[in-house]
């Protein structure tokens, strides 16, 4: 009984449903705006110094929850008013494949990334307070939502190139303009190794998008042979 009890906390009738859609969006959406306002200074500080075209590249982990956000709004769209659960669409258009890619690549990347910084800050000596242990969660929050949603995301191939070419434009801007987000002090002397990790999680994302796709692909198709024998 246990182990049906956990296992419907991941099935498609609890995270498909309306209430869990609502708490998610709300969630995401005021982490959103707390992210930006996090970010503020350092957007003043862009803003300033590099102009306002670095923008986009700054706001990392604000943005992929920003997205995501419009990925279970799109799902609260879907939600069927018999069932009360969300059923999405065989296949997106490009615009909400470019979202769901989107959503799953960055907040799957800057939710790992963010706990790593937070960690690796606090290794060498940087003090914690209970922000951090917040960001901690919440962080972490995105990468599992990211992962959990796999069945219902739509996108296709396309999207993922989009979104990877996006990816790595902005690793490339991060640390060759010196956009990246503000570190610990601590953590000042290992750029090179943050931005091998920070491409590394890129790729990983992008794997992860590749490999979800492919299963959904795979899927498909033997529903499809199955309806014509």
């Amino acid at each position: 009984m246990t182990n049906w009890r956990l296992s419907y906390y991941v099935s498609t009738p609890f995270l498909g449903s309306r209430l869990m859609l609502w708490s998610l969006f709300v969630i995401n959406l005021l982490g959103t705006v707390y992210g930006y306002e996090w970010y503020w200074k350092q957007l003043l500080f862009t803003s300033e110094n590099f102009g306002n075209a670095y923008l986009p590249f700054v706001p990392d982990s604000p943005t992929a929850s920003l997205f995501f956000t419009c990925f279970i709004g799109f799902l609260l769209w879907n939600v069927d008013k018999q069932t009360g659960i969300a059923v999405p669409p065989e296949r997106a258009g490009w615009l909400r494949g470019c979202i769901e890619a989107f959503a799953l690549i960055t907040s799957f990347k800057y939710g790992v990334w963010a706990v790593a910084m937070i960690w690796a800050g606090a290794y060498q000596g940087d003090g914690i307070v209970w922000q951090d242990w917040m960001l901690t969660i919440s962080h972490l929050g995105m990468a599992a939502e990211a992962l959990l949603y796999a069945r219902f995301y739509r996108y296709m191939p396309g999207a993922v190139l989009i979104v990877a070419a996006w990816t790595l434009w902005n690793d490339a801007m991060d640390y060759g303009a010196g956009v990246f987000p503000w570190l610990p002090e601590t953590l000042l002397d290992d750029l090179g190794a943050i931005r091998l990790f920070t491409m590394g999680l890129s790729f990983i994302g992008i794997a992860i998008a590749i490999i979800i796709w492919l299963i959904r692909y795979r899927k498909h198709g033997r529903i499809l042979q199955h309806k014509s024998v």
